[in-house]
């Protein structure tokens, strides 16, 4: 078998320089200029790059069936992505800076039942991300004590 790894996640953005910004300024990603096209920005992810295509893009991937109706709503929610970040009080200051930013906290940084600090959040465009830090070794969920588990058996 070939070796696999995770090169890219794009989004579909309204605003594709506004979006790329919001990323940009809420991780420092630094812009890849030479992937710049009118209807694509990409940023550098530490690995993986975070494009942005502009709604011109679902008829270049033949999407056109899956283009939402109205462009202001977002979408059902399929997939959301996790940055991992260095420190768990980096995960506080994401949180912050997202609304700040013009995001929003839907879910203010916790301790997870899997052993990391986290943080779900949505960009300005209704994209969900979390912030990520792990803390230690994950330990297996029939491991945890019945306080720490959030769903029951």
């Amino acid at each position: 078998m070939t070796a696999a790894r995770l090169a890219y996640v794009n989004l579909f953005a309204r605003d594709i320089v506004a979006l790329a910004g919001f990323y940009a300024d809420l991780f420092g990603f630094a812009e890849i200029v030479a992937h710049r096209s009118p209807i694509y920005r990409c940023l550098d992810a530490c690995g993986a790059e975070l494009g942005f295509n502009a709604a011109e893009a679902y008829a270049l991937l033949n999407l056109d069936s899956r283009r939402p109706a109205d462009a202001a709503v977002p979408p059902p929610l399929g997939a959301y992505f996790t940055i991992e970040l260095d420190t768990a009080e980096a995960v506080d200051r994401v949180a912050a800076d997202c609304s700040r930013l013009g995001g929003r906290v839907l879910k203010p940084p916790y301790l997870t039942y899997y052993n990391a600090r986290q943080a779900v959040l949505a960009d300005p465009e209704g994209n969900i991300f979390r912030a990520n830090h792990r803390i230690g070794l994950r330990t297996p969920y029939e491991a945890l004590p019945p306080e720490r588990k959030p769903l029951r058996d």
